[in-house]
This record gives structure tokens, C-alpha cells and sequence, in this order.
């Protein structure tokens, strides 16, 4: 059988959707003769074709269990690597967590192979009991754009990606109130289902005397534009599967203040000098020193590790190595 499988893509903005077309054309790029399909065709494909997919809950089903189902229908049928996102952690809740842990244990038995982007998150597949057989970590590649230009600040704090209970905005507004900075952006919009939680972030973060502008979706110019304008790029959520709005900052010439986690660590060792990570108690004070001293968050870098042509080489390896 074929070393290599069929990607399967899905349409759509997603993260992991956006992300999984990304790679799908960087593997492409890498070796043309690998052929994409969308998950809507999946009946097409040739019934002895091995596939990759990109797996998390929400873009498999209406709930962790239909997401299992799904995947472990598909399973069933074909050979199936997959590269796991989002992977469960206490932050899911006393609810979420035991499904969520139970739905990616189901996808990952089922699998041929397991990837994750991250150390963390393969320590993480051991920690929580979703997964203790082998896994390959290929980290989230950054697109580096060396000749973008440099936009004036705009005087906020900037929070990237969509919006939902968890994702540091909270953190990122009292640590904008306490450095006296009293603008904050949030470039992008809700996560489905959490319009409201959104609209009474932004009365929490007024009450502290913080104005936040919700830019709402932008295509990849624009936000790429409003991300290099903003004074401050602030990570600070705690509990993180993988980042891929690090990666974006990084890939705009920016150098984040995050909130030190294991996931963070590992990038900061991973791309020296890409971002400033501070222990939570400290993040005020480094909002404000990064406010005083815009240099500092830009890295000036030309040249990252772990560029896409490399994840791609990474996923091309794994793949050659897998027992279809």
C-alpha cells in the first residue's frame, strides 16, 4: 500500500480546517503526486486508500460522541492516520473532560497512527489517559512574512483569535487596566455559541476602564495588517492544546508577552527569541514595559525553524513509516 495517503480537507473557517488545507498544500508542494479529497467525497475515494485527517470534536460531529462515531465509522472502512487537536485538558471542565477524554481514546485506538503538534500535547495524551502508545509531535510550522511593513501602534493591547471562556481575555484586559493602557483589540470574532459570553467580556473589561474593539472576521491581509498595528500582542490563556495565533504573531514579526505554560516554553526553545513568556502575577508589568518599548515586540528574525516545507518533510517521514 501507498506510503503516503489521501488528505482529507474540509471546507469552511475553522481553525483546524484553515489548517488542515494549509499542510494538505505544503505536503503537496513537497511531493505533487499526493492528491487531496474532501471529507464530503469520501465515498469516491479508492476503497484501498489510506487517509490523513485532522480530528477535532467540534468539526466531526454536533458532540464529542458524534465526533468518535464519525471517525471510527470512517476507521472502520480504511486504513485512517490522524493528527489530533485540541486535545483534552482540565480546562475542558468537570462536564466536558470525561467526554472529550473518552471520544479522542476512541479516535486514537482507531487510528494507525496518532500525530500532535507539541510535547506538551503528547504529554498530555499520557496524562489525561487518552492515548499511551506512540505519537509523533510535528510542531505548528510559521509562514514568516520578512517583507511586510511595520504599521504605526494603535495604542491597545491585541488578543488574537476567536473568542471563548478560557482564552486569556480576561487576563490579558486586567493586565491592560493595571499597566494603564485603556484600549485592548480583539481580532476576530465569537466562537460559535459564545456571542454573549463575548458581549459581557467587553462590559467586564469597561468596568475596568478598558475600551475593547472586536474587529470581527478579517480576511489574511487584513488581520495580518491589524495584527502588526496592534501596541501589545498578549497570550495569556492557561491551559493550551496547541497555538496557532502564536504562530500568526510570529509569522507577522511580532514577539508575544505570554503567560509561561509548558506549551509556551517549549516554543520559546523552539524559536529563541519569538516571544517573552511571564509568570501570570507578572504580566501587567510586562504589558507595560512592552507598551514603553515597542522594539521589543518585534523579533526582527528573517529565518524560523520549523518552516512549512519542514512539517511537511516531518508528516512525509512519519508517514513512510506507519504500518498501513
Amino acid at each position: 500500500m501507498n506510503a503516503a495517503p489521501l488528505l482529507v480537507v474540509h471546507p469552511g473557517t475553522h481553525g483546524v480546517a484553515m489548517y488542515a488545507r494549509d499542510m494538505a498544500s505544503a505536503v503537496r508542494a513537497a511531493r505533487p503526486s499526493i492528491r487531496t479529497i474532501d471529507a464530503a467525497d469520501l465515498e469516491t475515494a479508492p476503497g484501498d486508500a489510506p487517509l490523513h485527517v485532522h480530528f477535532t470534536d467540534r468539526l466531526w460531529g454536533a458532540s464529542p460522541e458524534e465526533a468518535s462515531r464519525a471517525f471510527g465509522a470512517l476507521a472502520a472502512r480504511r486504513a485512517v492516520s490522524v493528527t489530533l487537536h485540541d486535545v483534552p485538558q482540565a480546562s475542558d471542565g468537570e462536564r466536558n473532560l470525561p467526554r472529550r477524554r473518552a471520544a479522542y481514546a476512541a479516535v486514537a485506538v482507531a487510528a494507525r497512527g496518532v500525530a500532535v503538534n507539541s510535547e506538551h500535547e503528547r504529554a498530555l495524551l499520557r496524562e489525561e489517559a487518552v492515548w499511551s502508545g506512540p505519537a509523533v509531535s510535528i510542531p505548528l510550522p510559521v509562514d514568516l512574512e520578512t517583507g511586510a511593513p511595520r504599521m504605526p501602534a494603535d495604542g491597545s493591547v491585541g488578543v488574537l483569535g476567536y473568542f471563548y471562556p478560557g482564552k486569556g481575555h480576561d487576563e490579558a484586559a486586567r493586565a491592560a487596566a493595571h499597566a494603564g493602557i485603556g484600549r485592548m483589540t480583539i481580532l476576530g470574532r465569537a466562537s460559535d455559541g459564545h456571542a454573549a459570553e463575548l458581549e459581557e467580556f467587553v462590559l467586564r473589561a469597561g468596568a475596568l476602564g478598558v475600551d475593547v474593539e472586536v474587529t470581527g472576521w478579517l480576511d489574511d491581509a487584513e488581520i495580518a495588517r491589524r495584527g502588526r498595528a496592534v501596541s501589545v500582542p498578549v497570550i495569556a490563556h492557561r491551559h493550551v492544546s496547541a497555538s496557532g495565533s502564536l504562530a500568526s504573531w510570529i509569522g507577522w514579526g511580532r514577539r508575544p508577552v505570554a503567560v509561561s505554560n509548558r506549551y509556551m516554553d517549549e516554543m520559546a526553545a523552539l524559536r529563541p527569541g519569538t516571544l517573552q513568556t511571564v509568570d501570570e502575577p507578572e504580566l501587567a508589568v510586562a504589558v507595560r514595559q512592552a507598551f514603553e518599548h515597542p522594539e521589543s515586540t518585534w523579533h526582527g528574525l528573517t529565518r524560523l525553524p520549523m518552516a512549512w516545507p519542514e512539517a511537511a518533510e516531518g508528516y512525509l517521514r512519519w508517514w513512510g513509516g506507519l504500518a498501513w
